[in-house]
């Protein structure tokens, strides 16, 4: 779907209006290409005293091509991220290093570039003080993200004591042109995660995985099967039979295999376990994309549109998670991945159904996570925003144009945005990080 208005704003005349009336002005946002270098730019690293990641961010900013300045240089670059360890920060007071490093720089960070802010889980922070301080992280970073200009963004990540080797992942993601919608997030690493091996390729973090994907036939669906197999996986697609057409075309698209299936059947969850068993001796990655929408308000939506969003949304979500789990089909060091969104984390009119589903998954995440870690496998799930899609293309122009520019970006995510995102939530790598919500949203105003 065109976003017009984008185009007309990189015109000289939209670009004249723009600035005058002071209209949002949405950047083309870098996304990632094979063969670009990670950043736009160098990357500059900061500490408090007492960091303890400094060290680590270092070698994997090096290990990535990236350059890595300690000191600003004079007349300063523009700079492809500013990288802060404040996990040294244990007080109140101790936040001002936070000024001390970002004020002369971030007006500095290139168009595109990277914000990230390094902090120890408030609730394992130890003195009251220190989970204080630790829990402001937040609001920083959640300002700054609204601050940024040009396609810029800021993200927190919690590292837990004892996982500072297992962080590569989420920064290689967080710092390059994968993330490029994903904005002012709060990440975890440790708690209830595991093992994380390094890649022997990080170009094919999911070489020898097997993934499932529902709701595969289109949109964000096909977005995350193509972008699974091009990090090396093979991918089970899956969607009801009535879209086996384009489910066929995009599994030869990907290299991948096409699965006809309703998955709110009785007996889907058995039927799944089999296919999966006998044609790859299992699963290592599960996504659970397949969603539908039926918009009414309460009052006039009828008993089978609160019932079937539902059951494809959630109900069956779960059912396929059991079957899967008991039978061993999903096998150890597995990936559960959910599609959320963000009507299920601020509600929208009209759907009810849809975000009493979406709120669910996330709940789905809260309540397994410390469960599946004791079998090695992880639970997370993305909570897109506005999504250039076949679904939001319907949308009334008013309300379609509200979703695009109420964010940080001033624009629509793609559906490869997601993808990249469920890609990393799906490497073997990213073991550590269970439990988490991230919304790819742009920093959308709606539930910040």
């Amino acid at each position: 779907m065109t976003d017009r208005y984008q185009q007309f704003s990189t015109t000289g005349v939209g670009k004249a209006l723009v600035k005058r009336l002071g209209l949002p002005n949405p950047t083309p946002l870098r996304r990632h290409r094979p063969g670009e270098p990670p950043l736009p730019g160098p990357a500059l690293l900061g500490a408090a005293p007492g960091g303890r990641l400094l060290e680590q961010v270092g070698a994997v900013l090096k290990a990535a091509g990236a350059e890595v300045l300690t000191d600003p240089p004079p007349g300063g670059p523009a700079y492809g991220a500013l990288v802060f360890d404040a996990t040294g920060i244990t007080s109140p007071e101790g936040l001002r290093a936070l000024y001390d490093f970002f004020h002369p720089v971030i007006r500095s960070v290139a168009g595109s570039g990277r914000v990230v802010v390094l902090g120890t889980p408030p609730e394992s922070a130890g003195e009251p003080g220190a989970a204080i301080a630790q829990r402001a992280l937040e609001g920083f970073v959640r300002s700054v993200g609204k601050e940024l200009k040009r396609g810029a963004t800021a993200q927190l990540v919690y590292v837990a004591d004892g996982h500072e080797d297992k962080a590569e992942s989420t920064l290689r993601f967080l710092l390059s042109a994968k993330s490029a919608y994903v904005d002012a997030q709060v990440i975890r690493i440790g708690g209830h995660g595991g093992d994380a091996p390094d890649p022997q390729d990080w170009a094919a973090p999911l070489a020898g995985r097997v993934a499932l994907v529902t709701g595969a036939s289109r949109g964000i669906g096909a977005a995350i099967a193509e972008v699974l197999a091009r990090d090396g996986a093979k991918v089970v697609l899956l969607d009801i039979p009535a879209q086996g057409a384009d489910l066929v075309r995009v599994a030869n698209e990907v290299g991948g295999l096409a699965l006809q299936l309703d998955i709110t059947a009785a007996d889907a969850p058995h039927a799944l376990v089999e296919f999966l068993t006998q044609r790859h001796g299992g699963v290592d990655i599960v996504v659970h994309n397949a969603g539908i929408t039926r918009d009414k308000t309460l009052a006039k939506m009828t008993d089978s549109a609160w019932e079937s969003v539902v059951q494809v949304n959630l109900a069956c979500q779960l059912r396929v998670n059991d079957a899967l789990l008991e039978s061993g089909a999903l096998r150890s060091g597995g990936r559960v991945i959910g599609v959320s969104s963000i009507a299920g984390i601020a509600g929208n009119v009209g759907q009810t159904n849809y975000a009493v589903s979406k709120a669910g998954v996330i709940g789905m995440v809260d309540a397994y996570a410390p469960r599946y870690a004791e079998k090695g496998i992880t639970i997370n799930a993305v909570a897109p925003g506005f999504i250039e899609t076949r679904m939001t293309a319907a949308v009334p122009l008013v309300i379609r144009e509200a979703g695009r520019r109420m964010n940080s970006m001033s624009q629509g995510g793609l559906p490869v945005d997601v993808a990249e995102t469920v890609a990393w939530f799906a490497a073997p790598a990213s073991g550590a990080v269970s439990g988490n919500v991230v919304r790819v949203c742009g920093q959308s105003l709606l539930g910040a």
